[in-house]
């Protein structure tokens, strides 16, 4: 197990070496709360977009399921006519500059894994850029769109926001409810009092502390050929090889469990990148990995490698207040 393993386990399962990091802890709490408080106050250089601007972020180190949600906002974004751009850090990328279009045909060392995936599902135009100030503005001098979309970015204060979505495991909770590094938080607990939503991924039913938010497998998806296989290709009982380099590795191990199949997993750090010879497994079984890491195997992958593709459901109460957001901030889209 890995230290940054070890560590994660720590903030969720608890460990008592976690207070010797107390003083680094209130040191980044000073310097997140200040970098706030600027925001807040109108001192910080903040550019506001000429288009409303969604971040859909977390407070958690680790994945929460940003990236599906992403991916159904822009679907009902676009089925009630409104033209969604993306804007990404770009995490893992390496474009020849800055701010840099990303295009389906790009690599995810390139592009990234995310927004190479998001372009490559919606063909919406998406650019990343560290400075996701600097992001919008290119993208809107390329592109007329109605609204953006901030994947993460929600603790990237120079750029003003309209509405703040954040995403939380249902299951694993804020872990130790502690800032780094001696828990998960990027941002005090009490920060989710000041966002407009939080979803629960996982979570069975709305709550008063926000949207209830699921994943729901579609579909499996052979990475050679890109056909579409049903959920029963494999029957109960099937031994798979399940790769996962994602936050949290284990979501998507239970996933495959849930369908009734025996998975060996293989947990990668978040944003691995892959060879052929690292998923040379033995015994030869099917390989079933995520969506996120297979946009970076599809160049060498063998026959019958797959994805498992999901669909984000959030609850009927969320669908209806995001429409009234959108009605709020786009009154010239009915």
């Amino acid at each position: 197990m890995s230290f940054a393993d070890r560590l994660q386990r720590a903030w969720y399962e608890g460990h008592p070496a976690l207070a010797l990091l107390a003083p680094l802890e209130a040191l980044y709490r000073r310097v997140v709360s200040a970098r706030r408080k600027r925001f807040l106050d109108g001192a910080a250089d903040c550019y506001r977009a000429p288009v409303p601007v969604v971040v859909v972020g977390n407070i958690t180190v680790g994945g929460t399921g940003k990236t599906p949600l992403i991916l159904w906002l822009i679907e009902h974004c676009r089925r009630r006519g409104v033209k969604v751009g993306v804007v990404s850090r770009g995490y893992g990328a390496s474009p020849a500059s800055y701010p840099w279009r990303v295009r389906a045909e790009d690599s995810a060392a390139e592009a990234g894994d995310e927004p190479l995936l998001i372009a490559q599902r919606t063909g919406v135009p998406v650019m990343i850029d560290p400075d996701r100030a600097r992001a919008v503005r290119e993208l809107l001098a390329q592109e007329s769109v109605d609204l953006i979309l901030s994947d993460d970015g929600l603790q990237h204060y120079r750029l003003a926001r309209d509405l703040e979505l954040v995403l939380v495991d249902a299951v694993r909770g804020l872990g130790n409810r502690r800032c780094l590094p001696a828990g998960p938080l990027r941002e005090p607990p009490e920060r989710l009092e000041s966002v407009d939503a939080v979803l629960f991924n996982g979570a069975q039913a709305d709550s008063l502390s926000g949207f209830a938010f699921a994943l729901r497998p579609s579909g499996l998806i052979e990475l050679a050929s890109q056909q579409c296989w049903p959920l029963d290709h494999f029957p109960p009982g099937q031994q798979v090889h399940a790769v996962a380099g994602i936050g949290n590795p284990q979501r998507f191990f239970t996933t495959l469990e849930a369908l009734h199949w025996r998975p060996i997993p293989h947990p990668f750090a978040d944003h691995a990148r892959y060879s052929l010879e690292q998923l040379s497994f033995r015994p030869e079984l099917p390989l079933v990995m995520t969506e996120k890491d297979a946009v970076k195997c599809r160049a060498f992958a063998l026959p019958g490698w797959c994805y498992l593709q999901v669909q984000a459901e959030p609850s009927a109460a969320f669908v209806t207040w995001f429409d009234t957001q959108l009605d709020r901030l786009l009154p010239q889209h009915p």
